[in-house]
Formats: structure tokens, sequence, C-alpha cells
């Protein structure tokens, strides 16, 4: 095996690795040590960190290496040949880290109240805060020559990206019942959230977090064109009231349970609603619609005389407000009444 006089990584054209290890162990005692900038060597002997080497140019002896010559018990002077790791870590911040969630946040908009399937998307920029602490807890054993990039430690740290991410999601649309259309609004609260609660399981293993971000939420064109359909059916109903559109949206539910080849029970059966329910809302249909089997009995309305239904309370022609009016005395007066035929007294 040989043994290097000069121990050096330039680095490679791409910023993506973390980690690398010299190919040889084989050292000897007066070899240099070059140490680029944004870079740190680390010595390991049997496990053990001997020594960490900053930006610089060294001329190994056992005046910089005491602990590898306690381990080897290497001799004072000459070229004494001894076996070691060394690991260039890369210093630099690494900030375009991207992450997504691999599967969608299944959830119903408190708005809306339709079912959606929502994504996230990011990036995210990491440093290295404790070279010996990543080295040991992270690394583990690594095959000869082998590099390690960012991407492995994103691979490993996935699972507690995507629970955190869902999780903030989750609450906001949730619990502070904000809406999927209106929470780009909060991806800035959103990412510093997020940033905070996965920041201390980083520094467990020697990482800090230079920067989150949650760049977009979003969710399939299908799932939009349901709520884009109720926006729509509301628009057109405004005008009316908020009372009108909600009629329209009984009767949409009528008119699905009407198509539904079970019938009206076996709509709201199997929507665990049970029979009852559904027989319960045949009559409030009846109340609603009236029967068509049945002939309505109408009167006059007293100020367009349009024939209208007794119940009615306000003209369907001129919206005038059909009420009894009842004089002081207890009488019932008609339309038009200017003196009560009871008491006599002039109506106001």
């Amino acid at each position: 095996m040989s043994i290097f006089s000069v121990v050096r990584f330039d680095g490679l054209r791409s910023k993506e690795w973390l980690i690398y290890k010299f190919p040889s162990d084989s050292l000897v005692l007066g070899s240099q040590l070059i140490v680029q900038e944004g870079q740190a060597a680390i010595f390991v002997k049997s496990g053990t960190v001997c020594d960490i080497f900053y930006p610089g140019t060294y001329t190994l002896s056992t005046e910089n290496l005491p602990i590898l010559k306690g381990l080897v018990n290497l001799p004072f002077g000459g070229a004494t040949p001894f076996s070691a790791e060394i690991y260039f870590l890369n210093m630099t911040v690494k900030l375009d880290i991207h992450w997504g969630t691999t599967d969608p946040i299944q959830l119903i908009d408190p708005k809306y109240y339709v079912k959606l399937r929502v994504r996230a998307f990011g990036q995210m920029g990491l440093k290295i805060l404790d070279s010996v602490t990543l080295l040991k807890e992270l690394i583990g054993g690594m095959q000869r020559t082998e590099i390690v990039k960012f991407d492995r430690v994103k691979e490993y740290y996935r699972g507690l990206l995507v629970i955190k991410v869902k999780s903030a999601i989750a609450d906001a649309i949730i619990t502070n019942g904000i809406s999927a259309l209106e929470i780009s609004t909060k991806l800035e609260s959103l990412s510093e959230n997020v940033k905070e609660q996965i920041a201390p399981e980083f520094t467990k293993y020697g990482l800090s977090i230079a920067n989150f971000y949650i760049q977009s939420i979003n969710f399939p064109d299908e799932d939009f064109e349901k709520i884009n359909k109720i926006l729509e059916d509301k628009a057109a109903f405004e005008i009316m009231g908020d009372g009108r559109y909600t009629t329209k949206r009984s009767f949409d539910v009528y008119e699905g349970a009407a198509n539904n080849a079970n019938g009206t029970a076996g709509v709201f059966a199997a929507g665990g609603l049970g029979l009852g329910a559904a027989v319960n809302m045949g009559a409030s249909m009846n109340r609603t619609i009236g029967n068509p089997m049945q002939k309505s009995e109408t009167k006059q309305c007293p100020s367009c005389h349009a024939p209208i239904a007794v119940s009615a309370k306000f003209c369907p022609e001129c919206g005038f407000r059909i009420q009894e009016l009842r004089c002081e005395c207890g009488a019932v007066l008609g339309a038009g009444t200017k003196f009560c035929p009871e008491c006599g007294k002039k109506v106001e």
C-alpha cells in the first residue's frame, strides 16, 4: 500500500458533497496536510477522533497529533509510518436543498366544506455546526473513498420534515380555520413554525438549519373545481340573499337523492343517517315545494290582488308583506280597514 506524503482534497466540481474520506490510511510523520477554504479535516484512529484541522497547511508531527501518538506509540522525529483515517468535511452552507411531501395531506376545507388533497414543497439550507458530532452520529461506517452528499442527509430527515410540515399545515387549516385558498398568505409564519420544530433534531447530529421555506401549498385541479362550483353558485344567488342560496343547495341534495337507484332512503342510510332521516327529508320536501298531487288553497294579495298561497308571508309578484292585522281590542282587521268594526277605533 502506497504511503502519501501530501494529503489534500481539492473538492468536487459539484458542491453537493458533504463528507469525503481520503482514499488511504497509510501516512507518515512529516507529511503535509493541506486543508482548503470551506473545509475541515478530521483524523480518526480506531473510532477515536484524534484531531481536527481547519483551512491551512500543516506538517504532520507528534506535536499536532498528540492523541494519535498515544494510540499508535509513535516515536519522536523521523519519517515514521502510521495509519489513520482522514475525513474532509464541507463546512460551507448548502442553501438549495429541495424537499416535498411524498403523499398528500387529506383534509376538509373549513370554509367550503370540501375534501382536499394538499401537497407542500419548499427549500432549506444546511451547515455543519459540529463536525465531530456529525461524524460520530450520522456517518458511521463508511466504505473506502466513499463520498457522502447532502442528499443522503435529506433522505435521512425526510420523514421528520414531512411529519412536521403536514402537522403545521393541518393545524393552520383545521384548528385556525384558514381556507386552503387563503393559506398562501401564511407561508412565512408556517415556515418559521416548522423550522423551530425541526431545528433541535438537526442539532443533535451536528447540523444547523440556515433557512427553511415552504414555497408552495397546492392541491389538484379537480379538487379546486369543487370549490369553484360552490363560488359560482353562490355568486348566482347572492342577489337573492343567503336564504335562497341555501334553498338551492337543498334542492341539489334532493335531486341527487331522487336520481339514486336506491331512492332517497338508500342514499341517506348509506351515509349513516338511516331511514328515519330520509323520511323526515321527504316530509320537508313536501313542506318546501308542496305536493303536486294536491291543489293548494290560495288567497288574494291585498296590494296587487294576485293569487297567493294561504300560508305565504310575502307576495311573490309585488313583494307585499302579508300579515294578520289586529286591533288593540283583539279583533281581526281586513286589508285596507280604516276603523275597527268592533270598537270603532281608527286604524293607524
